[in-house]
């Protein structure tokens, strides 16, 4: 029997509730929209609540260079208790390091203190389209479908679902059908950082470390390691063509890896995130073949713990803590804008009257096995995300954010992380509620981009200011 088809009444409908939406959904809230935030699983946060620390939120300099929605955030993460904050890697970069069970609540708080309409368990089926500008979406739950009436969509939903069913274009893949490895972040605690720094200490031919100018290309990977052990902090990255992994290789106690990335996320219970399996050339749009992955990315992290209890000191008496809530996407679809992201942008740090938020990561694509590409951004500095990139060509009203934004396939390997996810979303939310005011509201095409700029950094943003 067909399901009756209800109506709402939004503003602004953000579809996805990760890092990017949860930015998009708190900055339109904020500023007046009546917002209703759309999430397929059980909690928002997305990569905030795996274990994942924030990357891209300061430079290799050490700069911060995100803040508003973010730093919000991370300020009720610290007011909550068990923030670490700023590591710095001694290979590329700074990250935030945070707790997976305490940002669950910060994300929340803030989400729910500007009034956002959330609705887990969520999906967009379809939308209406009308002259290129989408004016509801079909919204499916097990208690009902829904027309969500909405003036403006931002599109957050990783694989730029809402776009696509707009008649968005959309850039997937490279030439030759490759997909960045998909992962699944675990957890161990008790662990001994005394231990594991000296180790790295003692055989610092295991790190990757030293890979720029500003994150100690000039020492050696001892006098690195003894910076590591200097900070204190289980930030480790063990490099997959060391020989420790090298060794587990071929004994086949260890899958092909790039890295074994050690993660701090709380010293209370002295347990540290681990970033390392991997399964690559899936499409992740695929929801088969993504499950099917699950099973195997599971027994790689299991084998790895066994292997870093045995192997690594420090992991002895460890034990495991959890995994994290889903599988990790790197990237599937890049939703064609009014502008595309390029490598030289990112490369070259460039800055732009027209930028609504910056990023600073690396350029990033992991590879099959123990290949990985990583691109320093020029001068240990940030670039600049210019306002069209989150315009999707050939829509009147929907913007994109976060990891299906529009960028080739080398620039969304430095912006899909989180720190300038989130400034794209932040900036995206606001945009939203300035093209209201409009004379065609809802026209996001119409929103003064100087305006939007200077409604950002009241409310915390960086633009300027930086290298």
């Amino acid at each position: 029997m067909a399901q009756q088809l209800y109506q709402e009444d939004y503003d602004v409908v953000v579809i996805g509730g990760g890092c990017a939406g949860v930015a998009a959904a708190a900055s339109a809230a904020k500023n007046g929209a009546k917002t209703l935030l759309l999430e397929a699983g059980s909690m928002i946060g997305g990569e905030l609540i795996t274990g994942l620390p924030v990357d891209g939120a300061l430079n290799a300099r050490g700069e911060w260079i995100v803040g508003g929605i973010l730093k919000e955030i991370l300020d009720e993460h610290e007011r909550l208790g068990g923030y670490i904050g700023p590591v710095k890697d001694w290979r590329l970069i700074w990250y935030v390091c945070i707790d997976p069970e305490m940002m669950k609540i910060a994300v929340s708080n803030v989400v729910r203190r500007y009034g956002v309409n959330t609705w887990l368990y969520s999906f967009a089926e379809d939308v209406v389209v009308k002259d290129g500008r989408v004016t509801g979406v079909v919204v499916v739950n097990k208690r009902q479908r829904t027309l969500v009436n909405a003036k403006v969509v931002i599109d957050c939903s990783g694989d730029g679902d809402v776009a696509m069913l707009a008649g968005g274009a959309a850039m997937i893949s490279n030439d030759e059908g490759e997909f960045q490895p998909l992962t699944m972040l675990f957890r161990i605690g008790g662990i001994d950082t005394e231990k594991l720094l000296k180790f790295c200490v003692d055989k610092p031919e295991n790190l990757a470390v030293g890979e720029s100018e500003w994150m100690g290309a000039e020492l050696s990977a001892r006098a690195c390691a003894e910076r590591l052990y200097e900070q204190g902090q289980p930030a480790v990255f063990i490099k997959g063509d060391g020989p420790l992994i090298q060794e587990g290789i071929a004994s086949g106690e260890l899958y092909p890896t790039a890295l074994i990335g050690i993660i701090p996320v709380s010293s209370e219970r002295r347990e540290v995130s681990v970033n390392t399996t991997r399964i690559a050339n899936i499409d992740a749009t695929d929801t088969k073949a993504l499950s099917q992955a699950f099973g195997g990315l599971v027994d790689q992290a299991w084998s790895c713990i066994r292997f870093m209890r045995k192997r690594i000191p420090g992991f002895e008496q460890s034990y495991f803590a959890g995994l994290a809530h889903r599988i990790g996407i790197r990237e599937t679809r890049r939703i064609v804008g009014d502008y595309v992201l390029t490598r030289d942008d990112v490369f070259y740090a460039r800055k732009r009257d027209d930028g609504i938020g910056k990023g600073s990561h690396h350029i990033d694509i992991h590879q099959d096995g123990i290949k990985q590409v990583r691109i320093p951004v020029a001068d240990g500095g940030s670039y600049d995300m210019p306002y069209d990139m989150l315009v999707a060509r050939g829509l009147t009203n929907v913007y994109v954010a976060g990891r299906c934004m529009s960028a080739d396939r080398e620039a969304h390997g430095s912006a899909r992380v989180m720190g300038p996810c989130m400034a794209q979303g932040e900036a995206a939310g606001l945009g939203a509620v300035l093209s209201l005011g409009l004379n065609d509201p809802g026209n996001i095409r119409g929103v003064p981009v100087r305006t939007l700029r200077d409604g950002l950094q009241r409310q915390g943003a960086i633009l300027d200011g930086t290298h």
